[in-house]
């Protein structure tokens, strides 16, 4: 079935054009990612999807009777709605028939009003949705639902906007960037999500594992020629290599042909016949394709890094805190040549934090850092680039020198340095409003790998970026011979660059973990589970040491305790069955149904009631 056709459509922007005439269609059950270079217009393509640009030519059909929902980059939210308002806001009708019921459940008293919305919980199968509802909004960290839009970080927004787009139930999600602003446990989770969701899929995304565990498609826009991989990543970059080495053979072969039309054409006299005359149009024809090149640069920058002495960095008992919340406790830590380290953790524990401790743009609560003389630091921040208005691309550049020493005695030309960031000497030349974000902040790395650091810091440094351009950043990582710490959501970028992890676990715990995220991923999934002792357990079982009166011991005062909120609970779920005997229209196997339940809640009631007793009794001899 067929939910989305693009007919040839276009897109300028003056002189420049992102593409021209591209077609495809996307069909149900189908998980597609679109793949292409910053600043070729793929966001472009998601803006005319969504109706917010529209093509210069061509047409964009939707089938009618499907529902379509969008995630932007940029989050369209009312900042004055609350998380649970904005979420009720859609026009899921399932979420209208949730919200009544939590009303209602605030105003017990009105048993009519109750009445009917459990009714409706009922008839609309609410009660598993609900359940999804509010795991989608935990495992999103958006726990809160009274918080306000307006007092929420830009990351709290796009996963505020990414739980709309999947409590909406779509037929068909488009997604640019889903992964930008969710941790580690946040996109497995979310891989896992679109797993077993029946839900048709087209997105923009650089998260290659995403790529590779999610999508069975992959379209890629290359020199403007669209290309259709009917497979996962692993698959798209196996046929992409092998339509680059064929590209490459019939163009090697058109050399050849062209040497010898060419040797042709200069030996004919003026006077042409008809048989010739064809025989020069296939020659232009000939000449056009050996003519042609792939595009494709690398970085390859042999930087002339000041060498690092014997002292580089480090860190003795660095504590830090917010109010009450840990960052760090008494961390140590003393960082060696050329170590690589990446930084992992859920949003929140304190990881940018470090890195600006690290490099004193922040201060510690106590302890001491000492560094090297002759460390100089690189440091790309999630804040990116600021330029000054109607600032060329070129002229941020040459506020760092007109040229960079290279190793060897040579130097290269802030003309040259961009061209090897993939900045060809027309787009140089262009105001740095004009670019893409993947572009913007592709120059911004360039500012900073400039300045010849031997100690470079990345703090998300993978956001925005196209694959090409991961790529090209990856081989200039592996080959930087200086110190390298990198924050990073981007599984495949930090199995590729990292040695080993700093695990931010929260509360302060950070540990050093000798591996990249993948064997560090390994690792996890094979401990064992154990149950652990939450803090207010050990308060709760300090306390109880201390008050020799009890007669309970530690378990029984905490068995007693939960007995207590069951057996509430036990009775508010017999309550609720037993309303459901009301219903006049039910069947006589659905009563059974209904009784049996019943008699096993009353069961459970009796038994932890009299546990309950049991224990009451013993405190009081």
């Amino acid at each position: 079935m067929n939910y989305l056709t693009v007919e040839n459509i276009s897109k300028s922007y003056g002189e420049l054009t992102l593409f021209k005439d591209i077609s495809f269609s996307i069909h149900k059950d189908q998980k597609v990612a679109f793949v292409a270079k910053n600043g070729t217009g793929k966001t472009s393509i998601l803006n005319i999807l969504e109706k917010t640009d529209e093509p210069d030519t061509g047409n964009v059909i939707f089938r009618k009777d499907i529902k379509v929902s969008f995630l932007p980059q940029e989050p369209y939210l009312d900042s004055n709605l609350t998380v649970q308002d904005t979420i009720f806001n859609s026009d899921n009708p399932i979420l209208d028939v949730i919200k009544n019921y939590e009303k209602a459940l605030l105003n017990p008293e009105d048993t009519e009003t109750y009445q009917a919305a459990f009714e409706q919980m009922d008839i609309k199968n609410a009660w598993d949705f609900e359940t999804q509802y509010k795991q989608i909004l935990f495992k999103l960290k958006l726990e809160n639902l009274q918080q306000k839009v307006s007092s929420m970080s830009g990351g709290q927004k796009k996963r505020l906007s990414l739980a709309n787009a999947l409590l909406s139930k779509p037929d068909l999600l488009i997604l640019d960037e889903p992964t930008n602003h969710l941790d580690l446990e946040m996109i497995e989770w979310l891989e896992e999500f679109f797993a077993k969701e029946n839900i048709t899929l087209f997105m923009v995304t650089h998260d290659r594992y995403f790529l590779e565990r999610v999508c069975n498609e992959i379209i890629e826009l290359d020199h403007g020629e669209l290309y259709s991989y009917k497979g996962n990543y692993s698959y798209y970059l196996e046929k992409k290599e092998a339509r680059i080495e064929q590209h490459n053979v019939e163009v090697g072969k058109a050399k050849q042909l062209f040497k010898k039309e060419l040797t042709w054409m200069r030996r004919q006299p003026k006077a042409r016949t008809t048989k010739s005359k064809s025989r020069i149009d296939d020659f232009t024809e000939i000449k056009h394709k050996a003519s042609q090149r792939r595009k494709d640069h690398e970085i390859q920058l042999e930087l002339n890094m000041e060498r690092l002495g014997s002292k580089i960095v480090e860190l003795k008992k660095i504590s830090k805190s917010y109010k009450d919340k840990v960052i760090l406790d008494s961390f140590n830590y003393m960082f060696q040549k050329g170590e690589r380290v990446g930084i992992i953790g859920k949003n929140g524990t304190g990881k940018s934090t470090f890195l600006n401790i690290l490099t004193q743009t922040a201060e510690p609560d106590s302890g001491k850092i000492i560094i090297g003389e002759t460390v100089k630091f690189g440091y790309y921040t999630q804040g990116g680039i600021t330029p000054k208005p109607q600032q060329k691309v070129i002229d941020v550049v040459r506020e760092f020198g007109d040229y960079i020493p290279l190793k060897k005695g040579r130097q290269i030309s802030a003309q040259q340095l961009l061209e090897r960031f993939l900045f060809d000497r027309k787009k140089q030349y262009d105001f740095v409003e004009k670019l893409s974000g993947g572009e913007r902040k592709r120059l911004y790395l360039c500012t900073v790998l400039i300045q010849n650091p031997n100690f470079l810091i990345l703090d998300e440094p993978t956001n925005d970026l196209d694959i090409v351009t991961l790529n090209v950043l990856e081989s200039f990582l592996l080959d930087f011979p200086g110190c390298l710490l990198v924050v990073s959501h981007d599984r495949y970028f930090m199995d590729k660059i990292v040695d080993h992890l700093f695990v931010f676990r929260g509360e302060g715990i950070v540990e050093d973990f000798p591996g990249n995220y993948s064997d560090f991923r390994a690792y996890e999934d094979s401990k064992p589970v154990v149950s652990e002792t939450t803090d207010e357990e050990k308060k709760e079982k300090k306390n109880w040491k201390k008050d020799s009166n009890v007669k309970l011991s530690y378990n029984e005062q905490k068995e007693y305790k939960n007995l207590e909120s069951k057996i509430k609970s036990l009775e508010f779920d017999k309550i609720e069955l037993e309303k459901k005997f009301l219903n006049p229209d039910l069947s006589t196997d659905e009563i059974n149904e209904l009784s049996n339940k019943l008699q096993v809640i009353l069961d459970s009631i009796e038994e932890k009631e009299m546990r309950w007793l049991e224990l009451a009794e013993k405190m009081e001899e």
